[in-house]
Protein backbone atom coordinates (compact mmCIF):
# COMPACT_ATOMS: atom_id res chain seq x y z
CA UNK A 1 0.00 0.00 0.00
CA UNK A 2 1.46 3.77 -0.87
CA UNK A 3 0.90 5.45 2.42
CA UNK A 4 1.09 8.95 1.67
CA UNK A 5 2.94 10.44 4.45
CA UNK A 6 4.25 13.86 5.52
CA UNK A 7 8.06 14.27 7.56
CA UNK A 8 8.33 16.94 9.32
CA UNK A 9 12.25 18.39 10.43
CA UNK A 10 11.77 19.37 13.61
CA UNK A 11 14.89 18.83 15.21
CA UNK A 12 16.85 22.22 14.92
CA UNK A 13 16.49 24.37 17.75
CA UNK A 14 16.56 27.28 16.11
CA UNK A 15 19.64 29.41 17.16
CA UNK A 16 18.83 32.81 15.19
CA UNK A 17 15.15 32.66 16.72
CA UNK A 18 16.08 32.22 20.26
CA UNK A 19 14.56 29.20 21.21
CA UNK A 20 12.09 26.23 20.02
CA UNK A 21 10.43 28.30 17.17
CA UNK A 22 8.71 24.84 16.11
CA UNK A 23 6.31 24.82 18.91
CA UNK A 24 5.93 28.77 19.11
CA UNK A 25 1.74 29.64 19.58
CA UNK A 26 0.99 31.16 16.22
CA UNK A 27 -2.90 31.73 17.13
CA UNK A 28 -5.31 32.36 20.03
CA UNK A 29 -5.48 28.41 19.91
CA UNK A 30 -1.94 28.07 20.88
CA UNK A 31 -1.66 25.92 17.76
CA UNK A 32 2.19 26.62 15.97
CA UNK A 33 2.82 26.65 11.81
CA UNK A 34 3.41 22.92 12.01
CA UNK A 35 -0.77 22.23 12.79
CA UNK A 36 -1.60 24.61 9.74
CA UNK A 37 1.00 22.16 7.45
CA UNK A 38 -1.04 19.29 8.87
CA UNK A 39 -4.27 20.37 8.20
CA UNK A 40 -2.90 20.96 4.70
CA UNK A 41 -1.99 18.18 3.78
CA UNK A 42 -4.83 15.94 5.54
CA UNK A 43 -7.41 17.88 3.23
CA UNK A 44 -5.32 16.67 0.34
CA UNK A 45 -4.77 12.74 1.44
CA UNK A 46 -2.06 12.51 3.32
CA UNK A 47 -2.55 9.53 5.83
CA UNK A 48 0.22 9.70 8.43
CA UNK A 49 2.19 12.43 9.59
CA UNK A 50 6.11 11.70 11.01
CA UNK A 51 7.83 14.13 13.32
CA UNK A 52 11.54 14.20 13.54
CA UNK A 53 12.85 15.62 16.64
CA UNK A 54 15.10 15.47 19.25
CA UNK A 55 14.77 13.03 22.02
CA UNK A 56 14.90 15.42 24.56
CA UNK A 57 11.73 16.92 23.16
CA UNK A 58 9.41 13.84 23.00
CA UNK A 59 7.08 14.77 25.74
CA UNK A 60 6.36 18.30 25.02
CA UNK A 61 5.77 17.37 21.18
CA UNK A 62 3.42 14.84 22.13
CA UNK A 63 1.67 17.02 24.94
CA UNK A 64 1.01 20.09 22.71
CA UNK A 65 0.48 19.00 19.00
CA UNK A 66 0.51 15.22 18.86
CA UNK A 67 -2.43 15.56 21.67
CA UNK A 68 -4.40 17.68 19.26
CA UNK A 69 -3.57 15.28 15.98
CA UNK A 70 -3.67 11.68 17.19
CA UNK A 71 -7.63 11.45 16.77
CA UNK A 72 -7.38 12.98 13.52
CA UNK A 73 -4.11 11.39 11.39
CA UNK A 74 -1.83 8.78 12.45
CA UNK A 75 1.02 10.50 14.25
CA UNK A 76 4.49 9.13 14.67
CA UNK A 77 8.09 9.96 15.84
CA UNK A 78 11.59 9.59 14.84
CA UNK A 79 14.27 10.95 16.88
CA UNK A 80 17.22 12.20 15.24
CA UNK A 81 19.90 12.07 17.79
CA UNK A 82 23.59 12.35 17.09
CA UNK A 83 24.67 8.88 18.19
CA UNK A 84 22.76 7.41 15.00
CA UNK A 85 25.34 6.65 12.80
CA UNK A 86 27.13 3.67 11.61
CA UNK A 87 29.41 2.25 13.45
CA UNK A 88 32.55 3.18 12.21
CA UNK A 89 31.67 6.64 13.21
CA UNK A 90 33.94 7.95 15.97
CA UNK A 91 31.98 10.88 17.02
CA UNK A 92 33.89 14.21 17.74
CA UNK A 93 33.45 14.76 21.55
CA UNK A 94 33.01 18.59 20.53
CA UNK A 95 30.05 17.49 18.05
CA UNK A 96 26.82 18.58 19.49
CA UNK A 97 24.14 18.97 16.94
CA UNK A 98 23.20 16.11 14.39
CA UNK A 99 24.19 15.23 10.75
CA UNK A 100 21.96 17.90 9.17
CA UNK A 101 18.80 17.66 7.11
CA UNK A 102 19.73 13.70 5.13
CA UNK A 103 20.56 12.56 8.62
CA UNK A 104 17.39 13.72 9.86
CA UNK A 105 15.20 12.27 6.64
CA UNK A 106 16.98 8.76 6.94
CA UNK A 107 15.98 9.26 11.24
CA UNK A 108 11.99 8.50 9.83
CA UNK A 109 13.22 5.82 7.11
CA UNK A 110 11.61 2.61 8.64
CA UNK A 111 8.30 4.40 9.12
CA UNK A 112 7.88 5.53 5.73
CA UNK A 113 5.60 3.00 3.71
CA UNK A 114 5.30 4.16 0.28
CA UNK A 115 5.49 8.25 -1.40
CA UNK A 116 6.23 11.10 1.03
CA UNK A 117 6.39 14.55 1.26
CA UNK A 118 9.31 16.79 3.21
CA UNK A 119 9.12 20.12 4.98
CA UNK A 120 10.77 22.16 7.66
CA UNK A 121 8.54 22.37 11.04
CA UNK A 122 9.05 26.75 10.93
CA UNK A 123 7.69 27.55 7.70
CA UNK A 124 3.81 27.85 6.24
CA UNK A 125 3.71 26.70 2.99
CA UNK A 126 -0.29 27.19 2.00
CA UNK A 127 -3.02 24.82 0.99
CA UNK A 128 -2.06 24.86 -3.16
CA UNK A 129 1.37 23.79 -2.24
CA UNK A 130 0.08 20.86 -0.15
CA UNK A 131 -2.40 19.99 -3.16
CA UNK A 132 0.32 20.07 -5.82
CA UNK A 133 2.74 17.77 -4.46
CA UNK A 134 0.22 15.62 -3.30
CA UNK A 135 -1.13 15.42 -6.94
CA UNK A 136 2.54 14.37 -8.23
CA UNK A 137 3.07 11.70 -5.33
CA UNK A 138 -0.50 10.57 -6.43
CA UNK A 139 0.67 10.19 -9.85
CA UNK A 140 3.86 7.90 -9.43
CA UNK A 141 5.13 6.86 -12.36
CA UNK A 142 8.67 6.56 -12.31
CA UNK A 143 10.31 5.65 -9.22
CA UNK A 144 13.52 8.04 -9.29
CA UNK A 145 11.55 10.96 -10.25
CA UNK A 146 10.49 13.10 -7.60
CA UNK A 147 9.39 17.00 -6.99
CA UNK A 148 10.63 20.23 -5.27
CA UNK A 149 8.04 23.13 -4.53
CA UNK A 150 10.15 26.31 -4.85
CA UNK A 151 9.20 29.75 -4.08
CA UNK A 152 10.91 33.42 -5.72
CA UNK A 153 12.88 34.55 -3.20
CA UNK A 154 11.21 37.65 -2.49
CA UNK A 155 8.24 35.43 -1.04
CA UNK A 156 10.54 33.66 1.34
CA UNK A 157 13.06 36.96 2.53
CA UNK A 158 13.14 38.41 5.76
CA UNK A 159 13.65 41.70 6.39
CA UNK A 160 15.74 41.02 10.04
CA UNK A 161 18.92 39.17 8.00
CA UNK A 162 20.16 36.84 5.62
CA UNK A 163 18.19 33.20 5.49
CA UNK A 164 19.73 30.21 3.99
CA UNK A 165 17.65 28.81 0.74
CA UNK A 166 18.71 26.56 -1.59
CA UNK A 167 19.13 28.52 -5.36
CA UNK A 168 17.85 26.58 -8.22
CA UNK A 169 19.17 26.46 -11.55
CA UNK A 170 16.12 25.02 -14.20
CA UNK A 171 15.90 23.86 -17.75
CA UNK A 172 12.43 23.64 -18.34
CA UNK A 173 10.54 21.51 -16.27
CA UNK A 174 13.35 19.92 -14.50
CA UNK A 175 15.65 21.46 -11.68
CA UNK A 176 19.43 20.76 -12.86
CA UNK A 177 21.36 22.35 -9.95
CA UNK A 178 20.80 23.63 -5.95
CA UNK A 179 23.32 25.57 -4.34
CA UNK A 180 22.82 25.80 -0.53
CA UNK A 181 23.43 29.67 0.26
CA UNK A 182 22.71 32.33 2.81
CA UNK A 183 20.97 35.22 0.70
CA UNK A 184 19.93 38.53 1.80
CA UNK A 185 19.91 42.16 0.64
CA UNK A 186 23.36 44.20 0.08
CA UNK A 187 23.05 47.65 -0.71
CA UNK A 188 19.53 47.24 -2.81
CA UNK A 189 20.91 43.50 -4.32
CA UNK A 190 19.98 40.14 -3.53
CA UNK A 191 23.25 38.49 -3.00
CA UNK A 192 23.73 34.84 -2.40
CA UNK A 193 26.62 33.39 -0.22
CA UNK A 194 27.01 29.63 -0.67
CA UNK A 195 27.34 27.44 2.01
CA UNK A 196 30.65 25.68 0.63
CA UNK A 197 32.75 28.77 0.77
CA UNK A 198 32.35 29.59 -3.21
CA UNK A 199 32.09 33.37 -4.72
CA UNK A 200 28.97 35.00 -3.68
CA UNK A 201 26.65 36.07 -6.49
CA UNK A 202 23.51 37.98 -7.33
CA UNK A 203 20.17 36.61 -8.36
CA UNK A 204 16.96 38.62 -9.56
CA UNK A 205 14.58 39.11 -6.64
CA UNK A 206 12.16 36.86 -7.63
CA UNK A 207 14.72 33.74 -8.48
CA UNK A 208 13.04 30.61 -7.20
CA UNK A 209 14.44 29.21 -4.23
CA UNK A 210 13.68 25.89 -2.54
CA UNK A 211 12.42 26.02 1.11
CA UNK A 212 12.73 22.51 1.47
CA UNK A 213 9.43 21.36 0.38
CA UNK A 214 9.98 18.09 -1.40
CA UNK A 215 8.03 14.98 -2.88
CA UNK A 216 10.04 11.96 -2.85
CA UNK A 217 9.56 8.37 -3.94
CA UNK A 218 9.76 5.93 -1.14
CA UNK A 219 12.74 4.55 -3.43
CA UNK A 220 14.80 7.65 -2.57
CA UNK A 221 15.35 6.47 0.63
CA UNK A 222 18.09 4.03 -0.22
CA UNK A 223 20.09 6.45 -2.14
CA UNK A 224 20.06 8.44 0.74
CA UNK A 225 21.64 5.78 3.16
CA UNK A 226 24.31 5.54 0.56
CA UNK A 227 24.97 9.03 0.62
CA UNK A 228 24.98 9.55 3.96
CA UNK A 229 27.30 6.50 3.93
CA UNK A 230 29.94 8.41 1.60
CA UNK A 231 29.32 11.68 3.69
CA UNK A 232 30.60 9.97 6.52
CA UNK A 233 33.69 8.18 5.48
CA UNK A 234 34.61 11.22 3.31
CA UNK A 235 34.45 13.78 5.86
CA UNK A 236 36.08 11.59 8.73
CA UNK A 237 38.44 14.69 9.56
CA UNK A 238 36.08 17.30 10.05
CA UNK A 239 33.39 16.07 11.67
CA UNK A 240 32.91 18.06 14.22
CA UNK A 241 30.52 20.59 11.68
CA UNK A 242 30.13 19.30 8.80
CA UNK A 243 26.38 18.94 7.98
CA UNK A 244 25.10 16.80 5.34
CA UNK A 245 22.21 18.47 3.36
CA UNK A 246 19.52 17.16 1.59
CA UNK A 247 20.39 20.16 -1.11
CA UNK A 248 23.75 18.63 -1.37
CA UNK A 249 22.62 14.93 -2.34
CA UNK A 250 20.10 16.50 -4.51
CA UNK A 251 22.88 18.31 -6.64
CA UNK A 252 25.57 15.19 -6.55
CA UNK A 253 22.52 12.68 -7.95
CA UNK A 254 21.18 15.53 -10.54
CA UNK A 255 24.55 15.85 -11.82
CA UNK A 256 25.00 12.11 -11.89
CA UNK A 257 21.87 11.90 -13.63
CA UNK A 258 20.64 8.74 -10.88
CA UNK A 259 17.45 11.00 -10.64
CA UNK A 260 15.34 13.55 -11.65
CA UNK A 261 13.26 16.39 -10.03
CA UNK A 262 10.57 18.18 -11.49
CA UNK A 263 9.85 22.05 -10.97
CA UNK A 264 6.53 22.67 -10.00
CA UNK A 265 5.20 26.49 -9.08
CA UNK A 266 2.92 27.25 -6.55
CA UNK A 267 0.36 29.93 -5.57
CA UNK A 268 0.61 29.00 -1.67
CA UNK A 269 1.65 31.74 0.52
CA UNK A 270 4.46 31.12 2.45
CA UNK A 271 5.43 32.60 6.40
CA UNK A 272 8.58 31.75 8.26
CA UNK A 273 10.26 32.58 11.41
CA UNK A 274 13.73 32.59 11.15
CA UNK A 275 14.30 35.88 13.52
CA UNK A 276 12.29 36.54 16.54
CA UNK A 277 11.00 39.56 14.90
CA UNK A 278 9.02 37.55 12.18
CA UNK A 279 6.55 36.19 14.47
CA UNK A 280 4.19 38.91 14.97
CA UNK A 281 4.15 39.00 11.34
CA UNK A 282 3.13 35.29 11.24
CA UNK A 283 0.86 35.85 13.54
CA UNK A 284 -0.97 38.89 11.87
CA UNK A 285 -0.76 36.89 8.74
CA UNK A 286 -2.45 33.62 10.15
CA UNK A 287 -5.38 36.15 11.54
CA UNK A 288 -5.65 37.36 8.11
CA UNK A 289 -6.22 33.71 6.27
CA UNK A 290 -8.77 32.75 9.10
CA UNK A 291 -10.81 36.14 8.49
CA UNK A 292 -10.70 35.15 4.82
CA UNK A 293 -12.09 32.37 5.50
CA UNK A 294 -9.37 29.79 4.05
CA UNK A 295 -8.90 28.46 7.55
CA UNK A 296 -11.19 27.98 10.74
CA UNK A 297 -11.11 30.26 13.51
CA UNK A 298 -10.60 27.42 15.71
CA UNK A 299 -8.18 25.25 13.76
CA UNK A 300 -8.61 21.53 14.93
Amino acid sequence: MNELTLVVMAAGMGSRFGGLKQITPVDEDGNFLIDYSVYDAMKVGFQKVVFIIKKENESIFKSTIGKRLESKIKVEYAFQELENVPAFVNIPENRIKPWGTVHAILAAKDLINGSFAVINADDFYGFDSYKTVANFLKAYQNPQEHVSIPYPFNKVDSKYGFVKRGVLYLNGENVDKIVESSIGYENGLVIAKPLDGKEPFQIEPNHPVSMNMFGFQQEILNSLEEYFYDFLKENADNLETSECLISEFLEKYLEEKKISLKYRTSDGLWLGMTYKEDLEEVKDKIKHLKEKGEYPTHLW
